[in-house]
């Protein structure tokens, strides 16, 4: 307990010190700029930021300027004094900011809080630490455009991010784990290893996936399929659009329309590109009665779906426009639901490790204020998702009031290599769409009775999750995965039969070869074949092939010396049908 308050204490000091840190440099940015005008300055994970509308860009040279000044207004251990004003205070106060203005008028109390701390004044609730002097450790990272609350109809504002800790050490450690972050940017080697691109052509959040990263997303898929099989699942396909209609049954075209592309006109009847793929399961469904002896259905489908994101927030391959959902929904009777969450969670788990994933953050959402269906059948959906969290031995907190509108879920965020989260499998219960489309089976007594209906996935978005492996592995994918597993590089263009030779039998075998055909020296193809990340790098001489073998090198760089292709074959066939990471 004591460890509790202890981490509770810390995190409440650091989130102070952060809060703290973004109003100095929002007095430091009001001291170069008079005319500024100020948006929002919150909290975010690692550190802070600071909206600001300014009479001209900031630059990176910027930046240096503005940390300098923050530590002498640290230095000057300058006291945060706060006070309780009325709503025409505020406004009197504020008279020259707009964007505060606008914030006062959405405030309830009459009576709202500022806070001052050398010539800064801000309007805050707070809390933050006692003077200025008491941030020790921060640093100035970035400069990016934000729409104002987030809207690209409003005014586009600059922002400025910072990273704050209680010490220099954590500071130092996470520009460390910002430094490999970089590194492994999926968009900076999605170009570097040639996996996929985007094209303004096109438009902005589409990906065009690359043969290289066609060939790891064939692969994922392939093993997606197979393991869905073996699980009872059937696979199922559905169309790309559907007429409005359809939309307007399921509850989208009135509640998620922001995320809706505008109808097309086809036949003089209006289609709507599909945002979900559940209507099109429902349709399947219902081509006729179902006994409940058929359930529980399991039907999957990799179905690509097109949701509406601003241009602001689309971000490489884990904020797109198109995307392939790993998609799958379960037809259930109430009595089936507990054991079928249960296999799902385990399914879901087993897919995160078997990807080299073994850390998680698990969620359980539950009502909110909006919701469809009764109470009581909530709580029973609620309390079912915990005992089949329990049953999985799996830790959990709850998150209050976060279900979505149609039912309760669970989901589990994934922790890669740097210790980052990234959104992963979540599994929902959904009282909405059964009861919207009248989807029901026939019970003993036959009467038809309503369907439980779980939507869920075991991955996410397959562009979202390709994303989260490249960074997880730095681009270094596992054999099983790599797009490229072996590439027989000749010393000489006298090799180059040989070595093809020994690429068409491995291809024969099922791995995935090349032949570096290129008129370069020999280290510098295998230097190559290391940047592209490339697990085996196979030498061909006059020695190997006089005798039927190749010289091994993996891309760590390790020479495995001389083998015959069959030893080859077996070492590499090994760790690809393992899937060893």
């Amino acid at each position: 307990m004591n460890k509790m308050v202890d981490q509770e204490q810390k995190i409440e000091k650091v989130e102070r010190i952060r809060h703290s840190a973004s109003h100095v440099m929002a007095e430091v940015v009001q001291s170069l700029f008079p005319d500024a005008k100020f948006g929002i300055g919150p909290v975010i994970d690692n550190g802070f930021y600071y909206d600001f509308d300014l009479p001209r860009s900031l630059t990176p040279d910027d930046i240096p300027i503005i940390e300098s000044k923050m530590a002498e207004i640290i230095a000057q251990n300058l006291p945060f004094t706060s006070e309780e004003v009325s709503r025409e205070e505020a406004k009197g106060t504020f008279a020259a900011q707009p964007y505060k203005l606008e914030l006062i008028d959405e405030i309830p109390e009459e009576q709202m809080g500022i806070y001052r701390q050398g010539s800064f004044i801000d309007l805050c609730r707070g809390p933050h630490v006692s003077s200025t002097g008491e941030i020790k450790a921060f640093k100035l990272l970035s400069i990016a455009g934000a729409y104002w609350r987030g809207d690209e109809k409003r005014p586009m504002l600059q922002r400025i991010y910072g990273a704050a800790f209680e010490t220099q050490g954590e500071l130092e450690h996470y520009m460390e784990v910002i430094a490999e972050a970089a590194k492994r940017d999926h968009r900076k080697l999605g170009q570097e290893l040639d996996l996929f691109s985007f094209h303004e052509e096109a438009g902005p959040g589409l990906v065009h996936w690359h043969p290289k990263g066609a060939t790891v997303r064939r692969v994922i898929e392939d093993f997606w399929v197979a393991e869905h099989i073996k699980r009872g699942y059937e696979i199922v396909n559905s169309p790309h659009i559907a007429k409005i209609d359809l939309w307007k049954t399921s509850g989208h075209w009135e509640l998620y329309r922001e995320n809706l592309y505008s109808p097309m006109d086809v036949d003089g009847q209006e289609y709507i590109i599909k945002p979900m793929n559940c209507p099109a399961h429902i349709l399947m469904y219902k081509t006729r009665l179902r006994s409940y002896r058929e359930l529980p259905i399991r039907w999957a489908e990799l179905g690509t779906v097109y949701r509406y994101e601003r241009s602001g927030v689309l971000h490489g391959l884990t904020r797109v426009r198109g995307f392939t959902q790993d998609d799958a929904h379960i037809f259930c009777r109430p009595d089936q639901l507990e054991d079928e969450v249960v296999d799902v969670l385990e399914f879901a788990i087993y897919m995160m490790r078997t990807f080299g994933f073994e850390e998680y953050k698990i969620m359980l959402s539950t009502r909110p204020e909006k919701y469809a269906g009764t109470i009581e059948i909530w709580e029973k959906a609620t309390e079912t998702l915990e005992r089949a969290l329990k049953r999985v031995d799996l830790a959990y907190e709850v998150d209050p009031g976060e279900g979505v509108f149609y039912g309760p879920k669970i989901d589990i965020s994934l922790r890669d290599a740097l210790g980052r989260t990234w959104q992963g499998p979540t599994t929902q219960v959904d009282f909405n769409l059964p009861q919207r489309f009248d989807v029901t089976y026939v019970d003993v007594d036959s009467v038809a009775q309503p369907v439980v209906m779980v939507h869920r996935t075991v991955l996410g978005s397959m562009e979202r999750f390709f994303g989260c492996l490249i960074e997880h592995y730095a681009g270094s994918f596992p054999a099983w995965l790599a797009p490229v597993q072996a590439m027989i590089i000749p010393i000489a263009d006298r090799h180059m039969d040989y070595a093809q030779e020994v690429a068409a039998e491995l291809r024969a075998d099922g791995l995935r070869a090349q032949v570096d055909m290129r008129a370069e020296r020999m280290n510098q193809k295998i230097r190559q074949a290391q940047l592209q990340k490339i697990p085996y790098m196979l030498i061909v001489g006059d020695n190997e092939a006089s005798s039927a073998e190749v010289s091994v090198r993996l891309r760590s760089g390790e020479d495995l010396g001389r083998q015959t292709i069959n030893a080859f074959r077996e070492m590499a066939g090994s760790a690809i049908s393992q899937k060893t990471t």
